[in-house]
């Protein structure tokens, strides 16, 4: 019998998560599978629980329940192990789950893809991220500029609660904003930068179907550094919608550069990573290839 490390985020989805955590886990047990619960308190806990279940080999494969948060978790617990990762996507943002084919808000579906990858695990990419805090790694992407300046405003006010927050943050942040003036070095060649923000893709999209690098894959070995150029406020505001469906790339202020390792220096700018806060600029990020397992099929795309 197969047994795996079970984390779950009641929270996630608007509460999703309390009602498709549970099914997912309840689908895996009439699977055959055995169950490990590692969930803790809070976010410290379940990292500590899973990484001394991993050490310990108490686990066949590491289950989370959640968004893209919950995914950030799960793959700084399994990259560059033998446990693979599965992923029941069940957040308000579900990039992971999109890139990787998961059925999304699915528990029954997920389970049995989880399963059924079991013997046969799909291996992709991962981001590998240095700030001055912390190392970390991430899947969707680690963004340092206005939307991550935006990030940082909303996970600080309590309501209003759901994507209104992020919306009212944006507003607030855009009276004060400027440009950012980056210095970068990009597979070695340096480069400045004057710019509204700066992204390290790994995956197509982040921030709940944001196509920022829509040619970006998770088994390309490669990054997509995608950057806004200096434009007006009132331009971004016009270009900004565009994003969701990759319009944007053919602004003129957008620059996307396949590459495997970039630096970036700047002052007071943070970096958010899948959406978690990992420290501030200067960050340098460079391509993880092939570093983790995972139970799900990236080359299949969830409608």
């Amino acid at each position: 019998m197969s047994k795996f490390g079970l984390i779950l985020n009641p929270t996630s989805g608007k509460g999703k998560g309390a009602i498709l955590g549970p099914e997912f886990a309840a689908e895996l047990s009439r699977l055959g599978v055995e169950l490990l619960d590692l969930t803790g308190a809070n976010y410290d806990e379940a990292m500590e629980n899973g990484r001394r279940a991993i050490a310990e080999g108490a686990i066949d494969a590491l289950a989370v329940a959640g968004g893209d948060g919950m995914m950030h978790l799960g793959i700084n617990l399994c990259a560059g192990t033998h446990v693979p990762l599965a992923l029941m996507p069940c957040g308000t943002g579900n990039d992971a789950a999109m890139a990787l084919g998961i059925p999304i808000g699915k528990p029954v579906e997920a389970a049995r893809l989880a399963v059924e990858m079991l013997k046969t695990p799909s291996v992709v990419d991962l981001g590998l991220g240095v700030t001055a805090n912390r190392r970390f790694y991430f899947f969707n992407s680690a963004s340092a500029g206005f939307d991550a300046i935006v990030n940082r405003r909303a996970n600080r006010w309590k309501y209003p609660k759901g994507p209104s927050r992020y919306t009212l943050a944006m507003l607030y942040e855009l009276m004060s904003f400027d440009s950012i003036k980056y210095r970068a070095k990009i597979d070695g060649k340096s480069r400045e930068l004057d710019g509204m923000l700066c992204a390290v893709a790994n995956g197509p999209s982040y921030g709940g179907g944001m196509l920022v690098a829509p040619e970006a894959s998770v088994v390309d070995g490669l990054l997509d550094l995608f950057i806004v150029h200096k434009i007006s406020k009132a331009e971004l505001i016009k270009v900004f919608p565009k994003v969701f469906s990759g319009e944007h790339v053919s602004h003129p202020a957008v620059e996307i550069i396949r590459c495997e390792d970039v630096t970036l220096l700047s002052e007071g700018i943070p970096v958010y990573a899948d959406g978690e806060p990992v420290g501030m600029l200067p960050m340098t990020v460079s391509i993880a290839p092939k570093s983790l397992k995972v139970l799900a099929n990236p080359t299949h795309s969830v409608a």
